[in-house]
């Protein structure tokens, strides 16, 4: 076994711990921040039914945004759905025998890398063109595009231009899940690939990225807007009843 192979077993083991112990960690405070007042942007559903459905749209159309800013939503919201089928195509490194839904998908989350490189490259441009939206980005905005993109076209490379070993790749994976190491193939492309992915896994928890779970606790989305019938009152005041 390859040198390279031993220290991207021990890599991804290393990310995979951190970024699941760190986003626990994180949601964690998340769930805990207090939230005493009554805060949902409005016009806000009144009913719980209601802010459920809301969320649904929220994380599945991204409303808010659409209503906001068309061209921002049609690259995001193509970047997102992109992103999701890419995912759920590389399930077949990850699962033997492949399910038959993920077999399904194959076509669809290849050409969705296309997609969803065009769309991070249309958001980067954004921040790099756009004068008021450049005032208020940060090194780090860009370093996140620059990864994430760096992911997208390398893995584009792979499928594309510099094929790789796609067999041995899938069971260097399912290697990895049950601990039972298996040889790499020599790829400079799949290695930085991989390497992107593990960096991925170890900022996700303390960068912006960290708005996937966040929407679900942010008091603007997920309150009713029912200050009539209820009476919400912050801790402090609480006691003093």
């Amino acid at each position: 076994m390859s040198a390279a192979a031993v220290v991207f077993a021990l890599v991804y083991y290393a990310a995979a711990l951190f970024f699941v112990v760190a986003l626990a960690f994180r949601i964690r405070d998340y769930a805990r921040t207090p939230t005493p007042h009554n805060i949902p942007t409005t016009p806000a559903p009144t009913t719980l039914g209601g802010v459920v459905l809301r969320m649904l749209r929220e994380v599945t159309l991204f409303e808010s945004l659409f209503k906001g800013n068309l061209w921002i939503w049609l690259l995001g919201w193509a970047f997102h759905v992109a992103l999701a089928l890419v995912l759920v195509r590389h399930l077949r490194y990850f699962t033997e025998p492949v399910w038959l839904w993920v077999k399904w998908i194959q076509p669809f989350g290849l050409y969705a890398g296309i997609v969803m490189a065009a769309g991070l490259i249309g958001l980067w441009l954004r921040r790099i063109l756009l004068p008021r939206v450049r005032y208020v980005s940060t090194a780090s905005d860009h370093l996140m595009l620059a990864l994430l993109v760096g992911i997208a076209l390398s893995g584009l490379c792979m499928a594309f231009v510099s094929h790789t070993e796609v067999v041995a790749v899938k069971a260097y994976f399912l290697g990895l899940i049950v601990f039972d190491w298996q040889p790499l193939p020599a790829d400079a492309v799949l290695y930085l690939h991989i390497a992107l992915v593990a960096v991925l896994l170890v900022v996700f928890p303390y960068s912006k990225l960290l708005h996937a779970p966040g929407v679900f606790f942010s008091p603007g989305r997920n309150q009713p807007d029912n200050p009539r019938e209820v009476r919400h009152l912050a801790p402090w005041a609480a006691e003093l009843e």
